[in-house]
């Protein structure tokens, strides 16, 4: 497969920027043929071949990763190693983010809402205000963070019963973060078109970076807790494959995946706790 040969994991962990425009690439492509052969479903069509294009480098790097585990003595080594993946696997899903907000926001408008019917019914659903009262906020975060807590377990289920299957759930979040960021684009661009007009670069500019910044701000460690939990399921998945139960490498696998679990819920709490109390007062 031409998309597949693109990069290796050995090669995006030394090149971790080339991601980005790999991951763009990726989304563009799964948006293209979406709409132009799916455009009914393109909502998920699109999610799915985006994850088509991408599994294979998400399962070389979980193998790369389980291999990787047992090299390393000890557990600090490796969770140094994993920050190295999970680093260009962030820049991956920027890219997914970047294509489809563009989507979002240059499509026409009756487009966007076959494009991004799912992802705007699923804004909706879960779509709340912080009060600004400390009790209500309260309530919020622990909503936010069970919610968070639901999509890691979703993504370690997947990662491992389905190997790289993380990846779909990563890529759903893309795409509903892009569709909540186009939204704001859109409606920002709207508004200044028809009180002040769009005759400065630097207002495309400012409205493209507030629109992105206040879900980006707490999106990013939401979904690095998001791929540590991936890459914690995938390697213990392709351990049970490789190594009998009673192996040293299969202790230290599961050591690893304990720990990167541990890990996950302590920055997901962190993410929460920044969309509550963080994105409210920049934005």
């Amino acid at each position: 497969m031409v998309l597949e040969s693109l990069i290796t994991p050995q090669n995006a962990e030394k090149k971790w920027w080339e991601l980005f425009v790999i991951g763009f690439l990726y989304s563009a492509m799964g948006i293209f043929l979406a709409i132009w052969i799916f455009e009914q479903y393109s909502s998920l069509v699109m999610v799915f071949l985006t994850v088509t294009a991408a599994v294979p480098l998400m399962y070389n790097t979980m193998k790369y990763e389980e291999h990787e585990d047992c090299v390393f003595s000890h557990e600090s080594q490796r969770l140094v190693h994993h920050m190295k993946i999970i680093r260009f696997l962030v820049f991956l899903f920027l890219g997914f983010v970047l294509a489809f907000t563009l989507a979002y926001v240059f499509l026409p408008t009756a487009l966007v809402e076959t494009t991004f019917s799912s992802q705007m019914q699923t804004i909706n659903a879960i779509n709340s205000k912080v009060s600004g009262d400390f009790t209500a906020d309260i309530q919020i975060l622990e909503k936010i963070f069970l919610n968070n807590i639901k999509v890691l377990l979703f993504c370690i289920f997947f990662a491992f019963f389905y190997g790289a299957g993380a990846i779909f759930i990563l890529t759903w979040n893309a795409s509903v973060i892009s569709a909540a960021v186009g939204n704001i684009i859109r409606t920002n661009l709207a508004v200044y078109a028809s009180d002040f007009g769009l005759n400065s670069l630097w207002t495309y500019f400012s409205i493209f970076s507030v629109g992105i910044l206040r879900y980006l701000i707490h999106g990013v460690p939401e979904i690095v807790g998001y791929f540590i939990g991936g890459i914690a399921g995938s390697v213990i998945s392709v351990a049970m494959i490789n190594h009998d139960f009673s192996t040293t490498n299969f202790k230290k696998v599961l050591i690893d995946s304990i720990s990167l679990i541990i890990l996950a819920v302590f920055v997901l709490l962190i993410a929460a706790l920044m969309e509550v109390f963080l994105t409210p007062l920049l934005f």
